[in-house]
């Protein structure tokens, strides 16, 4: 899977998202995800939903004769039968705004500390971070649990209805697996192509893994926060992988653009793009990536007028060819088999892959620093892989036209070099 984030605060009203669509689908990604498209609370934030049934006023056309639902309804049927694109949306159950109603109507369905509702928090860099315009639900509650689990039900089917075929459970483990099992059950006997991702950002492999074995189709991995050492990445991928295979990517709307965390470093965009395309099932890229942009995607402020204008970066062309570098290649689009291999340059590294489902083999060579060249080199690549057979060069920038024995390479600033093989 190869996703494309649409942030609808900075791509504006349902009318003007066919362009974003476009380009998506021209650098080569077969689906979009698309943040919480819901009714927001007094905070304005995506991720505080006050109606489950209702659409966010700032995506529609309030003039437009056709009904909000309709209007989201031929953009999402556009995405997925001109452009070819998957909709995926976030499905938000683990909490909802402070200020919905069921908080009068079904006190029972919250979490309440000394006569107060319990807001959702979590420990950021050693200091708790407490979301107050958020109250969280008890999916264990003592009085009407099957009116809760249809407010889920609903919730999700309402989205559905409007033509998402795919979710993006936002902080999933928080949820009880009992809660997930049954809405899965629920909701794939009547629309049985429904795919279901996990968000753990801020899990330990164990809480990612037994979210997975709730049903998910995918789960999202922490490759984003690996520096290209140590070994607790490897680690969570092999404890993780044979649950569901998992997602990477380079920033988020959780997290900095890289851009600015790089000082606009073009070596480092192109390198994690490609490593988080190369190393993951599958991957996910926020709009403005490809443009290198430095503004966040603030859930509550962002605006079509942060749309960076001008900022001297296009990796369209190289995005492009790593998403058809992974689409045709079939080692790169599973959590197959996968190690970390020693090199005689601590700051280069090398990468094994080895499908399961076909006899397709992958080395692909990174330079881990993004400001300087760095030297490779080693007798042979063939006892490397399995098979021992000859590599190809599937590299998406400079290709080269045969791989030498012995192989020496000066390698750019965040340069990676892919070869495939076949056992």
């Amino acid at each position: 899977m190869r996703m494309y984030n649409l942030f609808p605060l900075l791509a504006g009203p349902v009318s003007q998202w066919d362009k974003h669509l476009a380009r998506a689908a021209d650098l080569g990604f077969n689906a979009v995800f698309i943040n919480p498209v819901q009714k927001p609370g007094y905070s304005g934030s995506l991720y505080s939903v006050v109606d489950y049934q209702a659409l966010n006023p700032l995506f529609i056309d309030a003039h437009a004769k056709a009904s909000p639902e309709a209007q989201m309804r031929k953009v999402l049927t556009r995405a997925r039968e001109h452009h070819g694109l998957t909709p995926v949306v976030d499905l938000v159950i683990n909490h909802c705004a402070f200020d919905s109603t069921l908080l009068k109507t079904n006190p029972e369905w919250f979490f309440w500390e000394n006569g107060q509702v319990v807001h959702p928090s979590c420990d950021e860099n050693g200091h708790r971070v407490v979301w107050e315009d958020l109250a969280r639900f008890n999916h264990r509650p003592t009085q009407n649990a099957e009116g809760l689990h249809d407010l889920f039900y609903r919730a999700a089917k309402y989205l559905l209805d409007l033509g998402f075929t795919g979710f993006r459970c936002d902080a999933a483990y928080q949820v009880p697996r009992a809660t997930w099992e049954r809405l899965f059950a629920r909701l794939r006997r009547d629309h049985p192509e429904v795919r279901f991702m996990a968000e753990t950002l801020g899990c330990t492999p164990d809480q990612t893994r037994e979210t997975a074995g709730a049903g998910f189709d995918y789960v999202f991995n922490s490759s984003k926060w690996w520096d290209f050492n140590g070994a607790w990445l490897m680690e969570q991928y092999d404890l993780i992988r044979e649950a569901a295979p998992s997602i990477s990517f380079p920033e988020s709307h959780d997290t900095p653009r890289l851009a600015a965390e790089t000082n606009g470093n073009v070596n480092a965009l192109k390198q994690r793009y490609l490593f988080a395309a190369l190393f993951s099932a599958g991957v996910l890229m926020p709009m403005g990536y490809e443009f290198g942009f430095r503004k966040p995607m603030h859930v509550v402020n962002s605006r079509p007028t942060d749309w960076e204008q001008n900022t001297g970066v296009d990796l369209s062309d190289f995005i492009r060819k790593v998403n058809q570098l992974k689409a045709s290649h079939e080692v790169f689009q599973g959590d197959h088999p996968t190690a970390m291999l020693h090199t005689n340059n601590p700051k280069v590294l090398l990468m094994w892959k080895g499908s399961t489902k076909t006899r397709e083999e992958a080395l692909v060579i990174i330079n881990k620093d993004i400001w300087n060249w760095q030297h490779f080199e080693t007798g042979s690549l063939r006892p490397l892989v399995q098979s021992g057979a000859p590599l190809e060069c599937v590299s998406p920038a400079n290709p080269m036209p045969f791989v030498a024995e012995p192989f020496v390479y000066e390698l750019q600033p965040g340069e990676a070099i892919v070869l495939t093989t076949k056992r």
